[in-house]
């Protein structure tokens, strides 16, 4: 293999996930492969009670898949590690966070699509399973069409007809508190302007000082890029409660089409990835995509998503 095979597999019950991933890893590990589980724990659970520990590696997937840029960061460090100790292949069996296991999907579909570029250098067949019982059917739509491989049935690896290369169309969610009135709702606003209407805002709010910070940088740095790279009017909203605050910014343009915009540091002065990246590290969540409203760039800070 000489680049990453993306793949998913569909699967309703227990037995059926072990199907599918128990030779998976099995042929790996016969062929001296790196193997790597990140998965839930229930998941896990099922694959140690097959496998044991010898050779494979686990990872606990709260924390490898904690935030799509980290878990980019991670696998790349992964993949490097075992790259130039000499492994020719890699297997990695991941489950992909989504809407049926507690977490918001927007920015994990765009991981999926981002999978194929960011992981393209290194060779390693990744195996995303989808708990059909757990999963919305959105999603199981945005999964076929991010992944260019698919697991028809175990051991039957085919293309993936529905595969589409870039971004999933993923409608984009509203959080909830956006249903009340903005506290601060201001058309074509300067940065700086926007700071001192944050930092007004959110005092009282029980945020910690890091957390404050990244507000007032988050809406800093959606609005600078909203008026260098989007299309006017630009527009600046915030909403609060007690302990978490949610900006989102929506100017008339298509957004960036790349789907590493965001989940991967870029140096490009000219580039909104940079700053884009910074708030994919610091942020609780981040939403980006078009609605019939323009391309709305939404983040969370504080409390729970």
């Amino acid at each position: 293999m000489t680049g990453f095979f993306h793949e998913t597999a569909f699967y309703g019950t227990d037995d059926a996930f072990l199907a599918h991933a128990v030779p998976f890893l099995e042929n790996g590990l016969r062929a001296g492969e790196p193997s790597v589980v990140a998965c839930t724990e229930q998941n896990t659970a099922l694959l140690r009670a097959v496998l044991g520990s010898t050779g494979v590696i686990y990872r606990p997937g709260a924390d490898q898949y904690s935030r799509p840029s980290e878990a980019i960061s991670s696998y790349r460090e992964l993949f490097r590690e075992y790259t130039a100790d000499g492994a020719r292949q890699m297997r990695v069996v991941g489950d992909v966070p989504h809407p049926g296991m507690g977490a918001p999907w927007d920015w994990w579909a765009r991981y999926e699509a981002a999978a194929n570029l960011a992981y393209a250098e290194f060779p390693v067949w990744g195996l995303c399973p989808y708990d059909t019982r757990t999963t919305p059917a959105e999603v199981l739509a945005d999964v076929v069409r991010t992944h260019p491989n698919i697991a028809t049935a175990p051991g039957a690896h085919e293309v993936n007809p529905g595969y589409r290369e870039g971004l999933a169309a993923t409608a984009q969610v509203p959080d909830v508190l956006e249903r009340a009135v903005p506290a601060v709702d201001v058309v074509a606003p300067s940065a700086s302007a926007v700071r001192e209407a944050v930092s007004a805002a959110i005092r009282g709010i029980d945020l910690t000082e890091d957390g404050a910070h990244d507000v007032v940088y988050a809406a800093s740095e959606i609005v600078t890029n909203g008026l260098t790279h989007g299309v006017a009017p630009v527009r600046f909203r915030l909403w609060a409660d007690e302990s978490r605050v949610v900006v989102a910014v929506t100017d008339q343009g298509s957004g960036p089409s790349d789907p590493l915009t965001g989940l991967v540091p870029t140096t490009e002065t000219l580039s909104a990835g940079l700053g884009l990246w910074i708030l994919h590290r610091t942020c609780d969540y981040v939403s980006m995509g078009r609605d019939a409203d323009g391309f709305t760039v939404r983040v969370s800070i504080g409390g729970q998503t």
